[in-house]
């Protein structure tokens, strides 16, 4: 079997990492978020008080944490493919920092696009704005009307490079899981 790289995405609040965890815990490979701790650390910079907002929002340079997390997608995703692992799953892929970008109406320089067409994943899964399980934290900063803003901006951005999205439906978790596998296995 080919290696197969599989993105799943969405908007903030949508099940994203329970997903990844339940696959990781079913001993599949998978890339984790790094903006968690990119948000943590940004928020150490300023007033962790008054940060209401995605840290594109805040931070004193955007472009260059934008650069930084460009960056580390782009090194998670080389370093998967050393994986001995014929599939792997990303929590949001490249195409999302352009997406947030969007969403900011934040310019971005040539090489945010050709990052996105140089590092191809096989498949993207979009897992839907759902109300009944959004909530903010102190990382997940955006109200449910953004993340469904943002949920728009993602399924744009992926549409733009090419790619046929496929949303997942609501459910248990576990149920979303087996339906990510029976898609791949297709």
């Amino acid at each position: 079997m080919e290696l197969k790289k599989v993105v799943i995405t969405g908007g903030p609040g949508t099940g994203k990492t329970s997903v990844i965890k339940n696959l990781a815990d079913n001993g599949f490979t998978c890339v984790p978020e790094i903006i968690r701790s990119m948000t943590e650390a940004a928020k150490l910079e300023d007033n962790p008080n008054e940060i209401t907002t995605n840290p594109l929002a805040f931070v004193d340079d955007p472009m260059a944490f934008n650069q930084k997390l460009l960056d580390g997608r782009k090194q998670q995703y080389i370093d998967a493919l050393k994986e001995d692992s014929e599939l792997i799953f990303f929590d949001r892929g490249i195409p999302d920092v352009l997406a947030y970008m969007d969403y900011f109406d934040q310019a971005y320089a040539d090489e945010f696009i050709r990052a996105c067409d140089s590092h191809r994943y096989d498949k993207v899964i979009i897992l839907p704005p759902w109300k009944e399980i959004y909530s903010s934290d102190s990382s997940r900063l955006e109200n449910f009307q953004e993340a469904m803003e943002i949920h728009e901006h993602l399924l744009a951005t992926y549409k733009r490079f090419q790619y046929d999205p496929i949303f997942i439906p609501k459910g248990p978790v576990a149920e979303r899981v087996s339906y990510i596998l029976e898609l791949i296995r297709k």
